[in-house]
């Protein structure tokens, strides 16, 4: 996002036909009583076509308008999106194969509350309407896979008679790595990427279907 021409790109493409669904979503969300801002997703990503749906916890600074992009990408300026990208690459995941999101999808740049994660969940809800091509969804921290757990129970009909795999692993900000042991630094760095390449594997069908992966307590 960096680059002028990479960002007028998105900016012209962001009611593409694949992602214009979603971001007309978007639309419809900011401002929602009185929460604030929200971004949409980049057309540089697969929109309602995509097959995994990746979920963090809330959009960062580089989301931003003016102070950043104003998308969800994995091309925005700042680290958390920089890991993506390489895990992307790694595992062998084009950027069009994800749609991202957050448990809690206003700008806040903070931990969202409880009642924020539910109202979270229900907006995964209809977002999960808008994705029939889903295969796999990747909750990468506490806060997503808190949000998961409240759409399946709050609005268990959002994935009945759908087949999705679910593998949940650390966030890939830097904070997920605070803690003093190096081994357990390294055993988390490590489950992020094992958690990539289970994602990629669903998608080239490499191992078949997976069960789901979940970060150990």
């Amino acid at each position: 996002m960096r680059e002028e021409a990479f960002r007028a790109e998105q900016e012209q493409g962001r009611y593409a036909p694949h992602v214009r669904p979603i971001n007309e979503m978007v639309d419809a969300l900011r401002d929602q009583d009185g929460r604030g801002w929200m971004p949409h997703v980049a057309p540089w990503h697969g929109g309602a076509e995509a097959r995994v749906l990746s979920i963090l916890r809330d959009p960062g600074p580089k989301t931003q308008e003016g102070a950043g992009s104003g998308f969800l990408c994995v091309e925005n300026d700042d680290p958390t999106a920089e890991l993506q990208a390489e895990l992307f690459e790694e595992a062998g995941i084009a950027p069009r194969d994800v749609t991202p999101w957050n448990a809690y999808p206003w700008y806040i740049n903070r931990s969202p509350k409880a009642a924020e994660l539910q109202l979270g969940a229900t907006v995964l809800k209809q977002l999960l309407g808008l994705m029939p091509k889903a295969d796999v969804v990747l909750l990468q921290g506490n806060e997503a896979q808190d949000v998961w757990r409240r759409l399946l129970k709050a609005h268990p009909e959002a994935v009945r008679g759908r087949t999705l795999e679910v593998v949940s692993t650390y966030h890939p900000g830097r904070q997920a790595l605070f803690v003093r042991d190096p081994e357990e630094r390294a055993r988390r760095a490590q489950h992020r990427i094992d958690s990539w390449r289970k994602v990629g594997s669903v998608l080239h069908g490499a191992e078949g279907r997976l069960r789901t992966s979940s970060v150990p307590k």
